[in-house]
């Protein structure tokens, strides 16, 4: 066991994209890191992850957790609290999608909706339950402890890689509201809603000329003739867990003006 005195971030789904940057920004700030890794097949990037972590001189550790089941997210938060006693923050990065247009209803079945809840929903409740113990634990008389979500635009607005992933996302935002009620006063829940993130999740799901045409197009239509990268997400969740005490229940959309085309 290692006692810190440097705060302590957990986060899942930091392998790659936007948990891989918000790992770095937070060991930048002098925290220690804990980089949540799904399984082997990413064990590779997770290590690098933890490598340019401690190169900028935080304390890391890896752990793994499928986040959709609890038993493995219990274990995680054992593994963080053996080593550390404390977690000040909690960034809900991991996420799943596959690409399915909205309009084609039969292309997508309960199965999907259930693949996909059970990551992006169920599982963001799962690790956040695991980790209300310790938040609790570690949040000061004058200062709290911190939970962010990273949602998504289209549960702001209904669009996205498909309808369950929308839906999933939608169901986030609600649940960050729940959350907020129930873990306040000692632990605050917020979420951010991303429109595109370029080396996000999105990327992961396509073909790369389809990644590069959807890349061109959403940077087209964004009224701000750009999308979002990995480190932007990273700052907010910062912003969010450390300069921002008055701040809870609150979903931040930061989708470069995505939100003023439905109007």
């Amino acid at each position: 066991m290692t006692h810190t005195a440097a705060p302590v971030c957990t986060i899942t789904g930091a392998a790659s994209g936007i948990g891989a940057a918000t790992a770095m920004r937070f060991a930048r700030a002098g925290w220690s890191v804990a980089i949540g890794n799904f399984d082997e097949s990413t064990r590779h990037d997770a290590l690098a992850v933890e490598a340019e972590c401690r190169a900028l001189g935080a304390q890391t550790l890896v752990f793994d957790a499928d986040v959709g089941d609890a038993a493995a997210c219990r274990r995680a938060i054992d593994t963080i609290a053996d080593r550390w006693r404390r977690i000040d923050a909690l960034v809900n990065c991991a996420g799943t999608t596959r690409a399915i247009p909205h309009h084609a209803l039969d292309d997508i079945d309960a199965a999907e909706f259930e693949r996909v809840y059970r990551v992006n929903t169920i599982g963001l409740f799962q690790m956040t339950r695991a980790a209300a113990p310790l938040l609790r634990e570690s949040a000061q008389a004058a200062r709290s402890t911190s939970v962010v979500n990273v949602s998504s635009l289209a549960g702001l607005n209904g669009t996205g890689s498909s309808i369950a992933y929308a839906a999933s996302k939608g169901a986030v935002n609600t649940m960050t509201l729940s959350l907020a009620r129930s873990l306040a006063p000692h632990v605050r829940v917020n979420a951010i809603a991303p429109g595109m993130v370029d080396d996000g999740l999105l990327q992961r799901t396509l073909q790369p000329e389809q990644y590069r045409d959807v890349l061109a197009r959403m940077t087209g239509n964004s009224p701000l003739k750009r999308v979002s990268q990995p480190a932007e997400i990273a700052d907010l969740a910062f912003f969010l867990v450390d300069q921002a005490p008055a701040i809870t229940g609150q979903i931040i959309a930061a989708e470069n003006g995505f939100l003023l085309t439905t109007a």
